[in-house]
């Protein structure tokens, strides 16, 4: 049998390995410390976590499987961040589960662990904490809720929240019906069941190689996810006994391939902030530019909420991920590896799609080139992003005046004041959002638009902002401006008039000022007045040392791996 890591802790017949072992001694035999691998089930279950409430169920799926491939399955409840729930945002503390994560898998007597994840930044936490340790880990993902309806039509948790509650300030729907729909919005146990940033990053978890193909997408309510949670854990006691730990088999050609998987889906913009930061805890040299690079050309096959039109539960029925890899296959890296040890290329000749409505094939793909588009200039000399699959596209090219909202607090207190100086061809710019200025780059870059253009039919507008945007959402948003204001990008000193150029076509973002004029400009009162100065706590190291967004918004010192080592004893 290989020697394990958790034998540093149990094997002996000393002071210190008699107190490790005896500590466990309740109601695990005798042979559970013989050299067989202990294995974490880092979950993220949580009941203010919604998404993730489930994943004790999940759990027990998982414990079943690695105890009959001969493990010792080991609950670890980690951090847990639900999207919905935490203020100011749960990006702020992405970091910190991923830290608390990564601290605790190395501290403990554990040879692999098993990632529990499903709402937004937990699967992303988990990969960048198991990234760093690099321990054998595989991800199972909790997977969407099933669709629920109002007044007869399905409704797309997030996007429809968007959506109903601009009819409602648009004066097409009543506050009443709007209330109705509300306990029908979710309806099940599971993460949202659009396209938003759940179910992006199960599925771009799935092409990174460290999910078991096939498994991602499966709905939270479907006994399927149960099984193949089963089937993982028997699959991470063989990882284990095969030494093969992220760093083994993530690589380059992995983030090729989850970048066209982003795009060929439809995914969250939020992606490419994870999959920098979880890259940067690799050393692996994806850069901004590569998202433009690599997702160009990439067409649009899956036809779902916000992007379009259908939900997950349809998406997985129509042939999942696997189907729409396939038709985008010459496009993969076909060296790259999953957890099964098997390249990603070669399960992907007996997918297929049963529903084209749901996931068209190559030839007639829902927009031709669906990849994150990276602008540049001189109002976003870092990058910015946008989702052109998202937007509108007579918006994609447009020049118009700015009207600038200093704070969060000042958009929410002008948005829809009448003598407010907007029109359909204005660009809503709202700065102070990002990492540092927020702080935790919450997701308000889809500001809602004026009252009075609603009530005029407008649906659409150019929107910037150094803030992200819920992959739920949609339109012409100009997201993760870098240098953020609050880390002396030009976003701190546009002004109510000034013209802004976007044109995606040829990735540009231009603030049509002088360079003379600019430098001359320094940021006014209101603006550095919003910026977050926590005096203490998570909050303070987060503002000292967030990098910004073009680099995955990472702290600057948890970048890189410290693997799995521990120098010392506890006694």
């Amino acid at each position: 049998m290989v020697e394990q890591r958790s034998s540093e802790w149990y094997a002996g017949t000393d002071r210190n390995s008699y107190i490790h072992r005896a500590w466990m001694r309740r109601g695990l035999p005798e042979n559970a410390f013989d050299g067989r691998p202990h294995i974490a089930i880092a979950n993220s279950a949580s009941d203010l976590t919604p998404c993730n409430s489930h994943l004790n169920e999940v759990m027990e799926s998982v414990k079943a499987g690695i105890y009959e491939a001969g493990g010792i399955p080991l609950n670890l409840p980690v951090v847990s961040l639900g999207e919905t729930q935490v203020r100011p945002t749960a990006m702020l503390w992405r970091n910190m589960m991923a830290m608390a994560t990564e601290e605790m898998l190395r501290a403990n007597p554990i040879d692999g662990v098993v990632l529990l994840g499903g709402c937004d930044k937990t699967i992303p936490a988990l990969l960048m904490a198991a990234a760093s340790v690099d321990l054998p880990a595989i991800v199972v993902p909790g997977g969407p809720m099933k669709t629920g309806t109002f007044q007869g039509v399905p409704l797309g948790c997030g996007t429809d929240v968007w959506r109903l509650s601009e009819e409602v300030r648009g004066g097409t729907l009543s506050q009443e019906q709007f209330l109705k729909s509300e306990s029908s919005m979710i309806s099940s146990k599971g993460h949202c069941n659009t396209m938003g940033t759940a179910s992006t990053m199960a599925l771009v978890a799935e092409a990174l190689g460290t999910i078991i193909p096939g498994l991602a997408g499966t709905p939270a309510a479907d006994s399927r996810l149960l099984e193949s949670s089963h089937e993982t854990g028997r699959l991470i006691v063989q990882l284990i006994a095969e030494a093969r730990s992220p760093s083994t088999f993530l690589t380059k050609g992995s983030f090729h391939n989850a970048i066209v998987a982003l795009a060929a889906i439809g995914g969250s913009t939020n992606a490419v902030v994870h999959l920098l930061a979880i890259a940067g805890r690799l050393g692996i040299d994806l850069s901004l530019d590569d998202f433009d690079h690599i997702g160009s050309g990439v067409p649009l096959l899956v036809n779902l909420q916000p992007a379009g039109r259908f939900l997950m539960d349809d998406f997985q029925r129509a042939g999942g991920l696997l189907s729409v890899l396939r038709e985008v296959k010459d496009l993969l890296d076909p060296t790259a590896l999953t957890v099964t040890g098997k390249p990603l290329v070669d399960y992907l000749d007996s997918a297929q799609i049963w529903d084209h409505e749901v996931i068209t094939v190559r030839a007639t793909p829902l927009i031709p080139d669906a990849g994150i588009s990276v602008l540049r200039g001189n109002l976003a000399p870092g990058g910015a992003i946008i989702k052109p699959a998202a937007a509108s596209p007579h918006l994609l090219t447009h020049r118009g005046k700015a009207v600038v909202f200093d704070t969060i607090e000042d958009m929410h207190a002008r948005i829809d004041d009448p003598d407010l100086d907007v029109d359909e061809n204005s660009v809503l710019v709202l700065r102070g959002c990002g990492p540092k200025g927020y702080p935790g780059m919450p997701e308000v870059a889809n500001m809602p638009l004026p009252k009075k253009l609603l009530e005029r039919g407008v649906r659409d507008m150019v929107r910037i902002s150094d803030g992200r945007m819920s992959g739920t959402a949609y339109g012409t948003v100009v997201l993760h401006v870098t240098p953020e204001a609050a880390a002396g990008g030009a976003l701190a000193i546009v002004e109510n008039g000034d013209y802004i150029i976007l044109d995606v076509p040829k990735r540009r973002l231009t603030l049509d000022v002088s360079h003379e004029e600019l430098n001359l400009r320094s940021p006014n009162k209101a603006t550095t007045d919003g910026f977050a100065n926590p005096k203490r706590g998570w909050e303070r190291l987060y503002v000292d040392h967030v990098m910004g967004a073009d680099t995955g918004a990472d702290l600057d010192f948890l970048q890189g791996s410290s693997g799995h080592k521990v120098s010392r004893e506890s006694h």
